[in-house]
């Protein structure tokens, strides 16, 4: 039985999926189970992992956990601990590629996610670890670009020359699922990127190819740019960590890594077939 949290998040969906195509027993912990809409078969279950007590009876014959770093917040430790007191032998925590930067240079720390905590928490449970440090997800193009491409050709944010090796959240699953249902990976922190770096500039034009329309990134300034962000109801810590790291420049850590393709067997999926996959909620 393998224990998923964050089960109806952005990796946790579609890792269920995944097990559950591999013929694996999966018990989902989310706030809601009635509106999780999970796969036949699926044990759905109430339980918040930042409040451990409430997953503990869900952990009985449980044999590995997928620790979502949102989803547990500080009380990562504490779940593990629970976790290797009923058994649990092994656990795959979701991290970030940044996890060692600067806090103040990690957006998604202001979002909730506790990457480094979760991380380190995996490696001194005692448990057989994997982390998947995952880059920037492809997805969050799509939240912050398709309104502006779906009313007009021009998509304008700070920082054009910005660029980043956006993976697609379904290859940082099936990575997880290969992590969770086998010993191959244990004690790795896997280093998880797209096949590319790509610019802001790069990336939209992508969007415009595969779309059928041409389409031009607008550098506009980082002061106005955040201001407007802030307008719109986005935490100025937030922000002010986005535009940080913006600023620096993609860090070492950044760097393209061929983790996917040696683990999975193929190349990392390419943002232009991520947005082929996507392609109607930008043309609206």
């Amino acid at each position: 039985m393998i224990l998923v949290t964050g089960a109806t998040g952005t990796i946790g969906r579609p890792l269920i999926d995944l097990l559950v195509r591999e013929g694996a027993k999966v018990r989902a912990v989310t706030r809601d189970p009635e509106a999780a809409g999970l796969p036949s078969g699926v044990e759905a279950v109430a339980g918040d992992p930042s409040r451990p007590g409430t997953v503990v009876p869900h952990l009985e014959g449980a044999t590995a956990v997928f620790l979502h770093p949102r989803a547990a917040g500080e009380a990562a430790a504490d779940l593990l601990a629970f976790a290797r007191e009923r058994g649990v032998e092994r656990v795959v925590v979701l991290s970030a590629i940044n996890v060692d930067d600067d806090p103040a240079q990690q957006p998604s720390r202001f979002q909730g996610d506790r990457n480094k905590e979760a991380e380190d928490a995996a490696i001194a449970s005692g448990l057989e670890w994997v982390s998947l440090r995952a880059a920037s997800f492809a997805v969050n193009t799509l939240r912050t670009w398709a309104p502006q491409v779906r009313a007009g050709d021009v998509v304008r944010g700070p920082y054009a020359a910005f660029a980043e090796p956006l993976i697609d959240e379904r290859d940082v699953a099936e990575v997880g699922a290969r992590a969770l249902l086998g010993a191959d990976l244990a004690g790795r922190r896997l280093r998880l990127t797209g096949p590319r770096s790509l610019s802001h500039t790069a990336l939209v034009t992508v969007i415009g190819e595969v779309i059928g329309r041409p389409l031009r990134y607008a550098e506009v300034p980082p002061e106005a740019f955040a201001r407007g962000l802030v307008e719109r109801g986005l935490p100025r810590p937030f922000v002010e960590a986005l535009m940080a790291r913006y600023a620096r420049g993609a860090g070492p850590a950044e760097t393209v890594t061929d983790e996917v393709a040696r683990i999975l067997g193929r190349p990392a999926r390419t943002y232009a077939e991520w947005v082929a996959d996507h392609a109607a909620a930008f043309q609206g």
